[in-house]
């Protein structure tokens, strides 16, 4: 409650004249379903709006078949070498294995293996068990495993691979090729949500242009996305609000794949983590707002707010709608009848651009930004020494 608390009263302050926060102005989607209130905290933390739609949901597996299969195999001809990969997964797997009577036996076949953990969260699981691991690379990348597997020469030998819920792109087929057997060990699955809508509105708002970001934190999460708007067969359109306006955000490399096979180039941070994957998003966003200098003063157009000298001003979606229409051409003239097609659902009432203008110099707090030319139009009152052609869109 304390940190709700904390936060509104940040937020209030920013819109009241207070320091301006990297994210302030800007909405950002979450599509996570593990840690997606730790993302969205650090995002609003740092000014954003955010819209939560988990894209999936995480289906353990302890009445599984395939897994109980597995188990089962392992415990009776145990592999050379297992892969733990996430702490949530390796402890589900110990977990349904004791469910099937199976516990003591794993963990003595565990016992006796080369185990090998993703990273510190994994290593603490294994060790919570009773296990000790034998070797953890310190960027947690399974492309740093995979090499240290590759440098053992795998030929010939069992691997057993804890899932991520999908198989993980190239990794299982680069130790086939290098003659390893490998063993899948599918301790959780992907599933689409439960409840579609949340994904549904996030899509729209993308479409919309709602959204200045959209997270992604595992592969499975944006196949999910991409695959709900192929069903919709709004896929061409989501494509193309991801390659042009909205800024795609994935945790790592991996987790763009499915985005990038799809020619939709994503940013993803230095260090494979949320922190800095919210890091990211505080330089990206505003260095993509446009600053004008208009009638003396600095104005920064961000998603659903401005920034005028330094000061938060939010503006209302029609506002901002007239306001992105004059910035095209900043300097320029702009007639209503151009303004009015840029307005959401005004139909073909004229008085609605002057209404919806009038509440927009309102909220930037200085009418002189924004000049009316009389019998045609209004315009950005672009500073004269500016250079015109380094904003026009």
């Amino acid at each position: 409650m304390h940190d709700q608390q904390h936060e509104h009263t940040a937020r209030r302050h920013g819109e009241q004249g207070g320091p301006v926060r990297p994210l302030d102005g800007f909405t950002v989607g979450v599509t996570a379903a593990r840690r997606a209130e730790e993302l969205g905290a650090l995002l609003e933390r740092r000014g954003a709006q955010v819209v939560h739609a988990p894209a999936l949901r995480i289906v353990p597996l302890p009445d599984d078949a395939e897994l109980l299969a597995v188990t089962r195999a392992l415990v009776d001809d145990a592999p050379d070498v297992v892969v733990a990969t996430t702490a949530i997964g390796f402890r589900g797997w110990i977990e349904a294995a004791e469910g099937w009577g199976l516990g003591e036996a794993l963990l003595g076949r565990l016992a006796g293996v080369e185990l090998l953990a993703r990273g510190p969260k994994v290593r603490g699981a294994i060790r919570a068990a009773g296990l000790t691991e034998k070797w953890s690379p310190a960027s947690e990348s399974m492309a740093e495993v995979l090499d240290r597997l590759l440098s053992e020469d795998v030929a010939g030998r069992r691997v057993a691979v804890q899932l991520h819920g999908e198989p993980l792109p190239g990794f299982v087929e680069a130790l086939r090729a290098a003659g390893a057997e490998v063993v899948g060990v599918p301790v959780y699955r992907w599933m689409p949500p439960e409840d579609i809508g949340p994904v549904d509105r996030l899509l729209d708002a993308v479409l919309a242009r709602g959204l200045d970001a959209v997270t992604f934190t595992s592969a499975p999460a944006a196949a999910s996305l991409l695959e709900r708007a192929a069903e919709r067969g709004i896929q061409p359109e989501l494509l193309a609000a991801l390659r042009q306006d909205v800024l795609p955000a994935c945790v790592g490399p991996v987790t763009a794949l499915p985005l990038e096979a799809l020619d939709v180039p994503t940013r993803q941070p230095e260090r494979f983590r949320l922190g800095p994957l919210v890091q990211l998003l505080c330089r990206e966003l505003p260095g993509r707002a446009r600053p004008l200098p208009v009638a003396g003063r600095r104005l920064e157009i961000r998603g659903r707010a401005v920034v005028v000298d330094g000061e938060l001003r939010p503006v209302p979606p029609a506002g901002m709608a007239l306001l992105r229409a004059l910035a095209r051409r900043p300097g320029w003239v702009v007639a209503r009848a151009e303004l009015l097609r840029a307005l959401p659902g005004a139909g073909r009432d004229e008085h609605a651009v002057e209404t919806a203008m009038a509440r927009l110099r309102v909220a930037l707090g200085a009418p002189k930004l924004i000049q009316t030319v009389v019998k045609r139009g209004y315009r950005l009152a672009l500073d004269p020494h500016a250079d015109t052609g380094k904003y026009g869109g």
